[in-house]
């Protein structure tokens, strides 16, 4: 995949690729529905976060996660990344994203924002916003930051203008959630959230995935109920 640009930052989107057996996902052979968990992640937080939503959606039966990551972004016009990265879930496609019931997206900040390659990915969906194929599906946001301060809440909520836009319906963190009280670190009403530390190397504590958990199972759940009612 060549990774173009201009002034700016920018890539081509890969085609939908096979996974290797290297990396099976079962939701993609499960005719289950699926929750679509589309991330990006430089130092490995927000993938550590990842997994931790793939966990809470496991948790529902009758509807399965589909983990996607996306390439990073150059200005260099020659820069080229491989179609299937050398470890970790595949690149997203648009095709993942229009089928899923429900989204949950996941990104460092990057000044109080998402981060670049996430973003270019979500400004490729102006087909599925003009089609309407995302709108009344949950969707829910999460991300990791260095310092405690570091742009939690207004990365969250840029995150979630885009969903928006597209008509999804957002899923918080309600403070029946027991750690919503008791975090020292990541946690917030707008999605999960975690201190990640200056260098990164702060792991998340026991609160931080209960709660990376129960978002993805909030909208899991939500993903059932909605099915539920548009069949009946």
């Amino acid at each position: 995949m060549t990774i173009l640009a201009d002034d700016s930052l920018c890539y081509t989107p890969p085609p939908l690729v096979a996974l290797s057996s290297a990396f099976p996902m079962p939701s993609d052979r499960s005719e289950n529905p699926y929750v679509l968990v589309l991330y990006y992640s430089r130092s490995g937080s927000t993938d550590a976060m990842a997994r931790q939503v793939v966990r809470g959606v496991s948790t529902v039966s009758g509807i399965d996660a589909r983990l996607r990551t996306v390439p990073p972004v150059s200005n260099d016009c020659e820069a080229i990344t491989d179609q299937v990265p050398d470890d970790g879930p595949t690149y997203a496609s648009q095709d993942d994203l229009c089928s899923c019931a429900g989204l949950v997206l996941g990104s460092p900040t990057r000044f109080g924002n998402m981060a670049a390659p996430l973003k270019y990915f979500m400004d490729q969906s102006s087909e599925l916003w003009l089609s309407g194929s995302l709108i009344d599906k949950p969707a829910a946001v999460f991300t990791s930051t260095s310092s405690l301060h570091g742009g939690q809440e207004s990365t969250l909520l840029s995150m979630q203008l885009p969903l928006l836009h597209h008509g999804m319906l957002l899923v918080g963190l309600p403070y029946s959630e027991p750690g919503m009280m008791t975090t020292q670190a990541g946690g917030t009403p707008y999605g999960a959230s975690h201190w990640a530390g200056a260098t990164g190397g702060r792991s998340m504590d026991a609160t931080e995935q209960e709660l990376c958990r129960a978002l993805g199972r909030r909208v899991a759940e939500l993903c059932l109920r909605l099915g539920a009612g548009a069949g009946a």
